[in-house]
């Protein structure tokens, strides 16, 4: 096998054959090796038939004199003999004359001719099909006798030279970026690069006048003659629906009408409604003139098999809310319900399957994953790949690495930077700051960023976008390795696929699903037998508690906006509850329809259509679009779109900030509804809104989705409390909230919350039945930081009925550090001794017994007794190892210490007057910046009474930057806004006083 680095460049075939060869091949080498490499060897090879050709690319110079080991000395001398080639460009092949040749020079051709005769011998048998040799002028030290030495090996070998630029780079500027890049991926900086820096700019790209001066003309003439003779297009590519799915003896559309009439009995009963019946034998007429089946079969597998493992799982997307799917259970959003739009279900225009995710537990997915890959084989089903780029933070990160910037520099530079300041770009604060480096290589920071900030940084797996062909996948698109271990991805972005037609089954994760399955079960075992058909549907006290803003934890709608919008918007209804989830986006806010609605739900100002054909699009939105789909439905019926064109608009939405498509609608749309009677005003508030869908689009058929799990969330929350958030405990991570403020709500709400102990925890939050028969969460030892599973574990099945002393502890072996982090938790309190004693006896225990000796009380009594844990001691330790504490809050101790003055508590506040000026203060807990807030950040403060909502305008956090970047405890001062029952505090002075408690570690969720 070659060197490493030395396989056969590239194999090419004339049509559609040779790309699938050297797509399989790609995939073959992949696969055998560990992210990122290939490995293959010259039998791989040998498959590949005369109909192809090879390009052979020996090894470079330097490549040459590393396989050599020549000494340094020697490769200084042959640098310094050939610097004047390497400044020339005009300079032919062989030139240097024989008389120039050293004797250190003979010994290099001896030992690197060698090393090529090698290799060209055993690439030349391996290959039956023509083989040329790829040659690339990089006008490095040495290029002209390794160019006569490639030559020599070309006529021996019958080996063709063919021309080639080695091209990495599009402009020879971009050879400091092309420095830096090459460093990051190594893992070095660039002092220390070596050779892994490029000597001169030869690798980008250059006109074929350059590349004549480089390249004899016969050379260059191959090039073009091999290039002429490829002829393949990725329009070739054929993708096929894997077919195992259907039943012996019955078509796909059969098998599936078959099952879609046994769903919609199961649903409606065996006297299905008749409009039931004929929408669902209209989308199964289309789905079977697109050839659709396999599509929507393939998913319904899916979801049945998480039927039967019970699995949770919810479908949204337009397709996913079509009577089809409905009767298949692959949604439990009744489509008679909500009007969808059908040219969004499906159309005839488009060539590519319809619109399908399906949500599925967020930590159960990997068993769906799994069936996948086991019922199509690694060979037919993989996952789709992510492109990610590079955006400031992580930029600053690498190009400061490759410069030599330290970690410490790198942090406070990012943390420096409000990069969410409309107003001073990141540059500029940086520059402002005086924090950018002046000389040596960190002059360049900032140039390299900007230009890095965009560039494809790795190729990632996507949220769970599957591939599944009927035939061998690497045939299509490689395939390689991902990163996590059982699963594989194709090489191309999720938004190439489209191209293709390749059929994308998305296979999501959701934390609430597994939050309510888990809520399930708690009721299931300590109150009664509870499934999704025991929740009651349109409960006026679920509605109630939403329409106080009363969300915490509830799916959706738990966000600052949300919990602001839902006391004026009041859900009573569940087709509200679609609105309130959509209407806090992009769209409706930008397109400025979100006052207009609520003042006509208010009765305020009076529900009026321009037309009726604009009436019958938005008669159940007051006349206001809300939804994408109705804004599609518009440019329809008032614009003269046709359903492909509108589908056009659609996909235009979701890309118009990357490629602008969106604007070549513009025209068309003011233009069609104005010749239809309606205002420019009107017009152009229309297009507006399309604006505001772009990049954030939110149609009904997911908020519909959406809805139905924010109702059953919100039920849980309303009569099950304690079981909903001993769930959504155990579910973590998810949602907006930390473990802190979910126990801070429960306990606001009356919930009795128990410490983690280390005789009654189990490794997840669980429930305890109380003496009034009442239930209490009982904290899981998940929470104590340092803790594994493992040694949790242990713990559970030593205990018995309980541990008495802490010598009984010593037969589980526990690694010291966890008994120690047991022991800062506060878990031994039943054992007698505060947290400092507990630590103090483990660190008095002998540190070697004899072997098979039982250590007894002796050995955990210190001579020494400690002072009493402090109550601020105490506050901060659990801070520290859980995260959160059930005594009291650190605001309260500030407070009785008389070192908040007098702020207001977040209680409190609502007996003061609209626009009086307060003083407040808190933990920040949460900092939301949504792109639609013009400037405005959310910030949430919490104290020992509830939260405290501040709204922060740019220009106070712009003045008080450090402040509100980087406060654990903030203190503010403001005007009280009252409106529509929702309570704010206008932001206008700000000031950490984080250190009233330096070792508080209070983690807050930031712009997330």
């Amino acid at each position: 096998m070659p060197p490493a680095g030395r396989l056969p460049g590239a194999a090419g075939k004339k049509n559609r054959r040779g790309y699938g060869l050297i797509s399989t091949l790609i995939t073959k080498g992949r696969r055998r090796a560990e992210k990122g490499k290939y490995r293959l060897t010259l039998d791989d090879f040998a498959t590949i038939d005369r109909g192809c050709f090879c390009l052979w690319r020996p090894p470079s110079v330097s490549e040459l004199l590393a396989q050599a080991d020549l000494q340094s000395t020697e490769h200084q001398s042959l640098g310094q003999q050939n610097v004047d080639h390497q400044n020339s460009t005009n300079q032919g092949i062989g030139n240097q004359s024989p008389s120039q040749q050293t004797p250190w020079l003979t010994q290099l051709q001896q030992r690197s001719l060698a090393q090529l005769n090698i290799l060209a011998a055993r690439v030349k048998a391996a290959f039956s099909l023509p083989l040329y040799l790829l040659m690339e002028r990089q006008l490095q030290p040495g290029e002209a006798w390794y160019l006569e030495a490639c030559e020599a090996l070309s006529s021996h070998f019958s080996l063709p030279c063919v021309a080639a630029g080695n091209v990495q780079m599009h402009l020879a500027e971009r050879q400091r970026l092309h420095d830096v890049l090459s460093c990051i991926r190594h893992g070095c900086a660039v002092p220390m690069a070596g050779e892994l820096l490029s000597g001169n700019a030869e690798m980008a790209l250059k006109p074929i006048t350059a590349m004549a001066r480089r390249h004899p003309q016969a050379w260059l003439a191959r090039s073009c003659e091999l290039a002429s003779r490829c002829h393949f297009s990725l329009d070739e590519l054929k993708y096929e629906y894997p077919a195992e799915l259907v039943p012996s003896g019955l078509s796909a559309s059969e098998y599936l009408a078959q099952e879609v009439e046994k769903g919609a009995r199961r649903r409606f009963g065996e006297a299905v409604p008749p409009e039931v019946q004929t929408q669902y034998r209209r989308e199964l007429k289309l789905i079977a003139e697109l050839n659709y089946e396999y599509f929507f079969l393939t998913i319904y597998d899916l979801v049945c098999f998480a039927a039967r493992q019970g699995i949770l799982h919810q479908g949204r997307g337009s397709a996913a809310n079509s009577v089809v799917c409905y009767c298949l259970g692959i949604t439990e959003v009744d489509p008679t319900k909500v009007n969808m739009l059908f040219e969004r279900f499906i159309s005839k225009e488009r060539h590519e399957p319809p619109d399908i995710d399906v949500d599925f537990e967020h930590e159960r997915r990997e068993e769906v994953i799994q069936y996948i890959y086991q019922k199509y084989g690694r060979e037919r089903a993989a996952l789709a790949a992510s492109v990610i780029s590079y955006r400031f933070k992580s930029a600053m990160k690498d190009v400061g690495k490759a410069l030599g910037l330290s970690e410490q520099r790198l942090d406070e530079l990012i943390g420096a930077v409000d990069r969410r300041d409309p107003q001073v770009s990141w540059q500029q604060q940086l520059q402002q700051g005086k924090l950018l480096p002046q000389q040596g290589l960190g002059q360049w920071l900032l140039p390299l960023v900007e230009t890095l900030m965009g560039f494809p940084r790795h190729l990632s797996q996507h949220v769970g976008g599957f591939v599944i062909s009927a035939g061998p996948l690497a045939e299509l698109v490689p395939v390689e390795n991902a990163a996590m271990a059982k699963r594989t991805v194709i090489q191309w972005d999720k938004d190439d696929l489209e191209s293709l037609g390749l059929l994308k089954v998305d296979v999501l994760a959701l934390g609430m699903l597994t939050a309510i399955r888990k809520c399930f079960e708690l009721i299931s075992r300590h109150i009664r037998p509870f499934a999704m058909s025991d929740i009651r549907w349109e409960d006026l006290a679920v509605y109630r508690m939403l329409q106080q803003g009363d969300s915490m934890g509830v799916f959706q709608v738990e966000s600052r906006a949300q919990t602001s919008m839902l006391p004026r918007l009041k859900p009573a209804c569940y087709y509200d509850l679609v609105i309130q989830i959509a209407i806090v986006r992009p769209g409706p806010i930008q397109g400025d329809m979100v006052h207009p609605f609520l003042r006509r739900r208010d009765k305020i100002e009076p529900v009026t259509f321009p037309s009726a054909e604009v009436e019958g699009v938005l008669s159940r939105t007051m006349g206001v679009p809300i939804f994408q789909e109705q804004v599609i439905q518009l440019a329809m019926v008032a614009a003269g779109f046709s359903g492909g064109e509108a589908d056009q608009l659609r996909r235009a939405m979701g890309s118009w900030k990357r490629s602008g498509e969106l604007e070549q609608f513009e025209h068309k749309l003011l233009q069609g509804m104005t010749a239809r009677g309606y205002s420019d005003t009107f017009a152009r508030q229309i297009f507006s809104q399309i604006r505001g869908f772009g990049e954030y689009g939110f149609p009904e058929s997911h908020s519909a989705s959406f809805a139905l799990l924010a109702y059953v969330s919100a039920f849980l929350k309303h009569y099950y409390p304690v079981a909903f958030c001993c769930a959504l405990l155990n579910s973590q991570p998810m949602g907006f909230y930390s473990p802190s403020q979910l126990i801070q709500d429960l306990r606001h709400h009356g919930g009795l919350v128990l410490p983690v102990c280390i005789n009654l925890s189990q490794w997840y939050s669980t429930l305890e039945r109380q003496t009034d028969g009442s239930l209490a969460l009982r904290l899981g030892f998940r929470l104590v930081k340092g803790l594994s599973e493992h040694s949790a574990a242990k713990i559970v099945a030593g205990r018995g009925e309980g541990f008495t002393h802490l010598s009984q502890l010593a037969a589980l072996a526990l690694p010291r550090r966890e008994q120690e982090a047991l022991a800062s938790a506060n878990a031994f309190a039943t054992l007698g001794g505060d947290r400092h004693q507990i630590r103090w006896q483990l660190a008095a225990r002998q540190q070697s017994l004899p072997l098979f000796e039982q250590p007894d009380e002796a050995d955990f009594r210190p001579e020494t007794a400690l002072p009493e844990v402090t109550e601020v001691d105490a506050l901060l330790a659990d801070y520290a190892c859980t995260g959160l504490t059930l005594g009291r809050h650190p605001l309260a101790l500030l407070r009785e210490q008389g070192l908040l003055g007098k702020c207001h508590s977040a209680a409190s506040l609502w007996q003061c007057r609209h626009g009086q000026n307060v003083t407040v203060a808190g933990l920040v807990v949460g900092r939301q910046r949504p792109g639609t807030a013009s400037g405005v950040t959310f910030i949430t403060l919490e104290d020992e009474t509830g939260n405290v909502n501040l709204v922060v305008w740019s220009d106070t956090a712009r003045a008080q930057r450090q402040a509100y970047l980087s406060a654990r405890i903030l203190k503010v001062s403001g005007v009280v806004e009252f409106s529509s029952g929702v309570l704010h505090l206008l932001a206008g002075r700000l000031e950490d006083i984080s250190g009233s408690m330096l070792a508080l570690v209070v983690n807050s969720r930031d712009f997330h």
